[in-house]
């Protein structure tokens, strides 16, 4: 990740989502519940942007699960993924879903994000992941409503 990605306001609030999202899985409760206790202490702050998106993912997290399942495939499990590639995938999925970020860079984060936070191999496993998800036709390929029209072969 360059410098100026991995230092940017919003990779900051990315980071403290997924470890929100990974402490909420680990713990077993929902997010949100992780997001208030956050907030309520106040150091660090929370970024409206975290929390964002934090409760974006929690309120879609069936929907994100089934999309990667789908990218999945049958071969391989969403549980059987180390925890926090799980938090790193689905808040790409989500973001890949609202189409406010333009695809290559929401891979391109969730890889650099990878590589800082987790498995030597989990990068590449998340850039293909990703690229099947955002192929497959569930998921917006730029901001806008235009969902990925190719399909991602087998």
């Amino acid at each position: 990740m360059t410098d100026s990605r991995a230092n940017s306001t919003r990779t900051k609030a990315r980071r403290r989502a997924i470890d929100i999202l990974y402490e909420a899985e680990a713990r077993g409760v929902d997010p949100r519940d992780i997001l208030a206790d956050r907030i309520a202490l106040g150091e660090p702050p929370v970024r409206p942007f975290t929390i964002a998106l934090v409760t974006a993912v929690a309120e879609d997290i069936d929907a994100v699960d089934a999309a990667l399942r789908d990218a999945l495939g049958e071969r391989w499990s969403l549980e059987r993924m180390p925890a926090v590639d799980r938090a790193i995938a689905r808040l790409a999925i989500h973001e890949l879903r609202a189409g406010d970020v333009p695809v290559p860079v929401t891979v391109s984060v969730a890889v650099d994000l990878a590589g800082e936070l987790s498995t030597e191999k989990s990068p590449g496993f998340l850039n293909a992941l990703l690229d099947r998800a955002a192929h497959a036709g569930g998921v917006r390929t730029q901001a806008g409503d235009q969902p990925a029209e190719e399909s991602v072969p087998d």
